[in-house]
């Protein structure tokens, strides 16, 4: 069990240990550096290899705060016992955890104040690994972001702040997560300023998946992303295919089949007018305009990869492919 729980007054005195990856995490991170706030140390994925050389390659998080100047650790295992002791020592009064890996309890459980976490969703709905995506595919019309305390069970923890905004009807997963990161990133500073100035309570969220206070609609899950989820079922209505694309742009994108090649979705318009031909079969005019057929209309390819190809806007694949 942490120790007891003493806030400091001042945040000049809050020691902050930092955990994330990706680029969402940096906005997060960026934001606290220029509220003032002392990052003791930060916690990031260790270096990989990647590219064609296969070149040890440094995490978003790790390039922003070798930038700072902050003391970085890059644990391979996180109940790494001197992983453990090193932030042991860091004596932190809370960790933040923004796009990073699970944490164990001996982690989570460290600071006095508590771990908190900013999640891509309007918890309790969406608890999981991919909130965005599946709030896009599913054709929620908004979302937001909470910023919570960790428990046990992932993502039930108390939520402490939500802001909502609304998902545009042509809006990509990808567009949702850059205003995401920077709406998540303001919501963190105001979470840590009202945990400082006592002005916060927390809200504790339902375990199960009926109707609560907090969602009047029974609670809808976020589960990783697999290459299955991706593949494009063309006997399905064509609102349901135009969602799917969108929550999966631009990555790791929709995919269909394009005579016997992968054909990546990244944009597309739909159509309902009725279908002339079978779902899944395509037509085009080998200038301007190729589109598959959904249950009830057509997909209108916009801009597309095919296996072994670039990623480029219709008309320029149409001049280069020969059907």
């Amino acid at each position: 069990m942490p120790a007891q729980q003493t806030v400091p007054s001042n945040k000049k005195d809050l020691r902050i240990v930092f955990m994330g990856t990706p680029e969402f995490a940096v906005a997060s991170l960026d934001a606290l550096v220029k509220a003032g706030y002392p990052i003791a140390a930060v916690v990031t994925a260790p270096d990989k290899p990647a590219g064609r050389g296969m070149k040890l390659t440094e995490s978003a998080v790790k390039k922003y705060a070798l930038e700072q100047g902050l003391r970085i650790l890059q644990p391979v295992k996180l109940k790494d016992p001197l992983f453990v002791d090193a932030l042991r020592s860091l004596k932190a009064d809370i960790q933040i955890v923004v796009a990073f890996r699970m944490l164990p309890e001996v982690v989570w459980n460290m600071p006095p104040m508590g771990t908190i976490n900013v999640h891509g969703s309007l918890l309790p709905q969406y608890r999981g690994a991919a909130p965005i995506n599946w709030a896009v595919i599913n054709g929620e019309k908004e979302t937001g972001v909470t910023t919570f305390k960790l428990q046990h069970e992932i993502d039930t923890g108390n939520i402490l702040l939500q802001e909502r905004f609304a998902i545009g009807e042509d809006e990509t997963a990808g567009e949702v997560h850059d205003r995401m990161k920077e709406t998540g990133a303001r919501l963190l500073v105001q979470t840590i300023d009202g945990l400082i100035n006592g002005t916060i309570e927390e809200t504790a969220q339902p375990l199960t998946t009926h109707h609560s206070p907090l969602t009047p609609q029974p609670l809808k899950h976020a589960p990783k992303i697999f290459t299955e989820t991706c593949r494009i079922e063309w006997n399905k209505p064509v609102d349901e295919i135009y969602n799917l694309i969108r929550g999966l742009s631009p990555f790791p994108a929709a995919f269909t089949l394009l005579n016997g090649k992968t054909l990546k979705i990244f944009r597309a318009k739909k159509n309902t007018t009725a279908p002339l031909i079978p779902p899944g079969t395509y037509e085009s005019d080998g200038k301007q305009f190729l589109r598959y057929a959904g249950k009830d209309g057509y997909i209108e390819i916009q801009e597309l990869q095919l296996e072994g190809k670039k990623r480029m806007k219709v008309e320029a694949f149409l001049r280069g492919y020969k059907f």
